[in-house]
């Protein structure tokens, strides 16, 4: 505790200031959205459905996109960029695509607009395109259209490109980051001479994904396969990766697609093999979005606030000077810029913080709240002892240490900050991860104790969307390392060699 002129602070938001943030366990949507505004991530915007995204929950998606492209690069990728927009005979070219996205794409019909002589802005009926265009919800149709301009033989095999763009899919129920009309993502789009080569593509793009996940984001995933109702429009396997949140229910934290040759021969895309025969090219698409962010926020934060892994934190370190007089500022922040260069040598990211607009306390709340991974608070006390306090975010412990090698501390820190928050939340899943039997046990468990629910399927998609109506929960994966087992589907009692997961989903 620390006094200023008779103001007492303590290292709480709730004894200084009211965060306005709901508790998770009285209404989880709730607490979701007030953590994503009051702590600065995001906010709604003038169009309805979509979202902006503000400096601090834009910084986590520049460093999403930074670790994510250099390992897109590093398994032989390139960037490109395509069009926003896209001819609407495109989309018609793929029947199977074209329904999966038909009532989610937005439509331009005109070019211009006119003042109707009265004051008002409105749409020139004279001005309407030939074609409609769409606004991309993905790109396959108009890449594979490009696509066949550049292939003619399997020496222009692979095309290895990802694009970083944004897409819009009118959404009619939307929740910031997670499911909005315009999101920000990457989309990979492959293409191969062989099957083989698209599907160890497709395989190797979804272990990327996953070790991105688990390694940065501290989240642990299943791996698996979608079943044919679950699968993206126009694949012919879609690989997911699947992430529990604390309220039990499933996030598809990312996908990759083998298309076959569907998109090939929708657009007449064929090369010259080494046989010297034509032959249609074989496919992929993979992508992850700003939901990952959503994932971040629901997988580990709690009531106090957002609690960021170190790797993917904004700020990692923040330093908060408690002092009286000015002298006793110049003396801490001459130690503080020493640590600051120690700490930016490790590519730790730090911030001093002495706004002399806020108390410590004020800010020791507003770090909470955003999620910042360890605090350092030093006073004039600790300089004549030559230590500081450190503030662990995920544990909320405290710790007086030498100042003498702080920076190797600090980083050693972080690593296991990064460590323990990932094996809480491996943890959170292993328990709540659940074998069931029979159907009563499974519409139990949904209702009492949500979660990851292994269960046996006969494998039809009439049963699967029985299961789906009644109960409102999907198979979320056949699980890339499932053990064959014999067992009766839940539902039907029918024969069953494995089981699959289950869960409601976001």
């Amino acid at each position: 505790m620390y006094k200023f002129g008779g103001w007492y602070q303590k290292n709480s938001i709730n004894y200084y200031m009211s965060k306005g943030v709901v508790s998770k366990d009285e209404d989880y949507s709730q607490w979701y959205n007030d953590l994503v505004i009051k702590a600065d991530m995001a906010e709604y915007s003038p169009v309805k459905g979509c979202m902006i995204i503000k400096p601090y929950g834009y910084s986590i998606w520049e460093k999403m996109q930074a670790v994510l492209d250099v390992m897109f690069k590093e398994t032989g990728h390139v960037n490109a960029y395509f069009p926003l927009f896209i001819p609407k005979s495109f989309l018609s070219k793929e029947a199977a695509h074209v329904e999966g996205f038909a009532k989610e794409c937005a439509v331009v019909t005109h070019y211009r607009l006119k003042n109707d002589g009265e004051g008002n802005i409105i749409v020139d009926p004279d001005a309407k395109l030939e074609e409609e265009l769409i606004v991309r919800p993905t790109s396959e149709t108009i890449i594979w259209n490009t696509y066949k301009g550049w292939i003619q033989s399997y020496r222009d095999l692979p095309i290895l490109v990802n694009q970083w763009a944004n897409v819009v899919r009118w959404e009619m129920r939307t929740r910031l980051f997670l499911r909005t009309t315009e999101f920000l993502w990457q989309e990979g789009h492959t293409a191969h001479a062989t099957a083989e080569e698209a599907i160890e593509e497709t395989e190797q793009m979804l272990n990327v994904y996953a070790d991105f996940v688990e390694n940065w984001l501290a989240l642990p995933v299943i791996r698996g396969k979608k079943t044919a109702n679950e699968r993206f429009a126009g694949a012919l396997d879609t690989y997911c990766i699947e992430a529990l949140m604390q309220d039990g229910k499933a996030l598809q934290a990312g996908t990759s697609h083998f298309l076959g040759q569907n998109f090939a021969k929708a657009f007449e895309v064929k090369f010259t093999n080494k046989e010297n025969k034509l032959d249609y090219v074989w496919a992929t698409s993979w992508g992850v979005s700003t939901r990952l962010i959503g994932a971040l926020i629901m997988a580990h934060s709690d009531d106090a606030g957002l609690v960021l892994p170190p790797k993917l934190a904004p700020i990692q370190v923040v330093v908060v000077p408690i002092y009286k007089h000015e002298e006793e500022l110049e003396n801490i922040a001459a130690f503080v810029k020493g640590l600051t260069a120690e700490l930016k040598a490790k590519n730790i990211s730090v911030k001093f913080d002495k706004r002399d607009t806020h108390r410590p306390g004020a800010k020791f709340a507003e770090y909470e709240l955003k999620g910042v991974p360890l605090r350092v608070a030093i006073g004039s006390r600790d300089m004549q002892n030559g230590t500081v306090e450190l503030a662990r975010r995920d544990t909320k412990t405290k710790e007086t240490v030498a100042q003498e090698g702080l920076s190797a501390k600090i980083e050693s820190l972080l690593e296991e900050i990064q460590q323990n928050i990932y094996q809480k939340a491996l943890k959170f899943k292993t328990e709540n991860t659940t074998e069931v039997d029979t159907y009563d046990e499974f519409k139990r468990l949904l209702d009492e104790q949500p979660g990851f629910l292994s269960a046996h399927w006969d494998g039809t998609p009439e049963t699967e969307q029985q299961i789906k109506d009644e109960t409102k929960a999907t198979i979320r994966c056949i699980p890339l390392d499932n053990k064959q087992e014999d067992g009766k589907c839940i539902l039907t009692g029918k024969p069953s060699s494995q089981r699959v997961i289950f869960a409601r989903a976001y």
